[in-house]
Parts: C-alpha cells; structure tokens; sequence
C-alpha cells in the first residue's frame, strides 16, 4: 500500500498540458478542477500541442466544458504564446496569451508539477 502523503504540504499544483488528445485534455481539467474544490491553487499550462486543447470536438471528452468548468472554479489557464502563433491561433477568454517566463514561474513556484503529453 503506498504512503499516504499529508496533502496539506501541498497548496500549489502546476500542470503543463502538452497534447491534444481528448481523454487527457480533458483528465487533466478533471484532475485540475478536483484539486481547486480541495482548496489547492492550480495553473494549467498549455505548451506545444496542449494549445489546441479548446477546440478538441469529442463526442466522449467534452474538453471545452472542462475548461471552462476550470477557470470557472477559479484555476488559472494559461497558453504559450509561440505556440498559438505557430497554429495560427489567437488567444480565448478562457486561455491568455503566456509567454516562458510565466511558465518557469510555475514551475519554480508550485509545490507539485504535473506534465501530461
């Protein structure tokens, strides 16, 4: 049985979202709107693919509600901006423009980092 970890030690959660594969799109809101209803302040970052999260169309994975049931839980989205323009994409009310810098702070900052690609 694994060891139970004292989630109190954990208050901030990154997680980098690098695919846009419909199932893990949307576990990973899953998961991100979980740990914000536990009290947990959670940064989703969208980086390479992951950008292209808010226009997956699945007739299973209804990624867009997750999103938005995200940021409406008060979680924080945020998409690389390179990637954006490489796609030809622009920025969503529900996902700004970031930039690296923004990335690298959660990284640095969040008690636990969690990458799904």
């Amino acid at each position: 049985m694994p060891e139970s970890v004292d989630d109190d030690d954990v208050e901030t959660i990154g997680i980098v979202l690098e695919t846009s594969d419909p199932e893990r799109a949307w576990n990973a809101f899953r998961l991100g709107i979980t740990a914000v209803e536990s009290g947990k302040d959670v940064s989703v970052f969208l980086l390479g693919d992951g950008v292209e999260a808010e226009e997956i169309t699945d007739d299973q994975f209804d990624v867009r509600d997750r999103m938005e049931a995200f940021a409406n839980a008060g979680g924080e989205l945020l998409a690389c901006g390179t990637c954006l323009e490489i796609r030809g994409s622009d920025e969503s009310d529900v996902c700004p423009i970031s930039t690296m810098h923004d990335l690298l702070e959660i990284v640095t900052t969040a008690d636990r980092v969690l990458t799904i690609g």
